[in-house]
């Protein structure tokens, strides 16, 4: 039966890696660790010791300092490969991991798979007649030499790039291989890992200009195993299952994963976040369980890529927990007052508070101080609460257990009076209209910045015919579009004249309107 032998290839986490190779080697397996050379020397000496006793692990003699894109990465897989090959001869393949690793099988499963065929396992594309590369440079990977690691030395990389074009020195490709290109999470058997590291040592030219090419652990494997072994023994696939986002970053799989990841066509999963500790747990868990039936449907990329595109249309993978419900509800009762004069609305509210003991909210999404309870963070700015105005209301309802709500609104925010009154509730509109005086509209131009404390009284005399006129534009506005439910109050009616509308607002004996109607001051600027 086969027995794996995994090439890891970490650089943090200490903790996480013991965890990580006693759950491999749990079953039978060996694990051969390169930790890099760029990590503290405390964090391998704690990896050293917290495996000090562990049956089945040995470390790669030298530790290499790893750069992303870089040789690097391909001399320290070298090192650990090195490092199984002589430890483990019993092994009889050899699987390439990262830290951010984990089995979605268990080991039996993983065993009988690599024994029902005689076969290496490694995505092996033509490089340069694939579209494996997505983004960025393509042919420049291999016939200019690379010295700079474009993320640490961005400047560097790219004038060192440009240089060599300006003068021409590109590079032959060796002429006796074909350039092939894939994922760097392969599986080998043993044989192929001895043809390999025995090509290595009798072709340093190989080794040469793959030293100097940009992103080889991507390149070098897939080239030699494709020139070395024949290809009705190739699969050219992964059995390491990973995603990556429209951007290039590998999608992060989390503790609730868990089921989709057990339904892939795959041995093993990354990345695994570092925070799902109860995912890892259960994956270790399942590795040594002895299991061997799975209900594989391999529907991952293809749910992945409908989610995320779910998500670029603003319909996400699922709905923050204040979204849940779009709609307010058929029961519900929101009650808007439009007024321009926020002072004017908030004494009404206050009003309606005191007599009728309904919930009563001031401008919250026309001020940012207005007092909200905690609702989770989405009440702390106000682009957070226009941008989720039913969630917003609905988290309102719930936290005073009410089924009625009024609220102020300026009217100018028809955005918000059009976006709630085709919801499901029962929206009922309340617009106050009151008179507004030159002194006022003055005071109004300084508020919102149209003038200042110096501006001149010509200036202003000028600029007050406009202000007057958009507020009446939006008055009209508010009438144009023909709300049903909509009363309005007068300045300039009396009480008893204001009471019949605002009862039918707010759905109240006439008595009890006109006591509010007739509240001290209510117009007083």
């Amino acid at each position: 039966m086969a027995r794996i032998a995994f090439v890891l290839l970490c650089h943090k986490d200490p903790d996480g890696i013991v965890a990580q190779a006693r759950r491999l080697t749990a079953a039978g397996d060996c694990v051969a660790i390169h930790f890099d050379g760029r990590a503290p020397a405390a964090d391998f000496a704690r990896l050293r010791e917290g495996l000090r006793d562990a049956p089945g692990v040995v470390f790669a003699l030298r530790r290499v300092k790893c750069g992303w894109g870089e040789w690097s990465l391909v001399e320290a897989t070298l090192e650990a490969l090195r490092a199984a090959a002589e430890a483990f001869p019993d092994a009889t393949h050899f699987y390439m991991l990262s830290g951010d690793c984990e089995a979605i099988k268990s080991a039996e499963y993983a065993h009988r798979f690599l024994d029902a065929e005689e076969a290496d396992y490694i995505e092996s594309f033509d490089f340069f007649a694939s579209d494996w590369i997505r983004t960025g440079i393509r042919e420049e990977r291999l016939i200019y030499r690379h010295f700079f690691n474009e993320r640490r030395n961005r400047r560097l990389f790219y004038a060192a790039l440009e240089a060599q074009r300006r003068l021409g020195l590109t590079r032959r490709i060796p002429a006796d291989l074909r350039i092939m290109i894939g994922s760097q999470w392969w599986c080998l058997r043993r044989r192929t890992v001895e043809a390999l590291l025995d090509f290595i040592a009798r072709r340093r030219d190989v080794v040469r200009f793959f030293r100097t090419t940009w992103i080889p652990d991507e390149t070098f494997f897939q080239t030699l195993v494709r020139h070395l072994i024949p290809e009705r023994e190739l699969r050219s696939r992964t059995l390491t299952f990973l995603m990556f986002t429209d951007y290039g970053m590998p999608v992060t799989f989390h503790n609730d994963h868990y089921d989709l990841l057990l339904a892939q066509d795959y041995l093993f999963a990354r990345k695994i976040s570092p925070h799902a500790a109860e995912l890892k747990e259960r994956l270790g868990a399942l590795y040594a369980s002895g299991r061997t039936e799975f209900a594989v449907s391999n529907e991952g990329r293809r749910l992945y890529a409908y989610l995320a595109g779910r998500g670029r249309e603003g319909r996400r993978f699922a709905p923050r927990f204040w979204e849940r419900e779009a709609s307010l509800g058929r029961e519900r009762e929101l009650m808007i007052v439009a007024c321009k004069k926020w002072h004017v609305g908030k004494r009404l509210l206050d009003r309606v508070r005191q007599v009728t003991n309904t919930p009563t909210i001031a401008y919250l999404f026309n001020e940012e101080a207005t007092p909200l309870p905690d609702l989770g963070g989405v009440q702390t700015t106000l682009a957070k609460r226009n941008r989720h105005r039913r969630a917003l209301m609905k988290m309102l309802f719930d936290y005073y257990g009410t089924d009625r709500l009024v609220f102020c609104l300026d009217p100018s925010d028809i955005a918000a009076i059009d976006d709630f009154y085709a919801d499901r509730c029962v929206t009922r509109l309340l617009e106050i209209d009151c008179r507004f005086s030159d002194d006022y509209l003055a005071g109004h131009a300084r508020r919102i910045g149209l003038a200042g404390e110096g501006t001149p009284a010509e200036v202003l005399a000028r600029l007050l015919p406009t202000i007057r006129h958009d507020i009446r534009f939006e008055s009209e506005r508010i009438r144009d579009r023909g709300f049903p439910r909509h009363w309005r109050l007068r300045e300039d009616a009396s009480p008893e004249e204001n009471a019949p509308p605002l009862a039918a607002f707010l759905g109240i004996p006439e008595a009890a309107a006109r006591e509010i109607a007739a509240t001290d001051h209510l117009f007083s600027d």
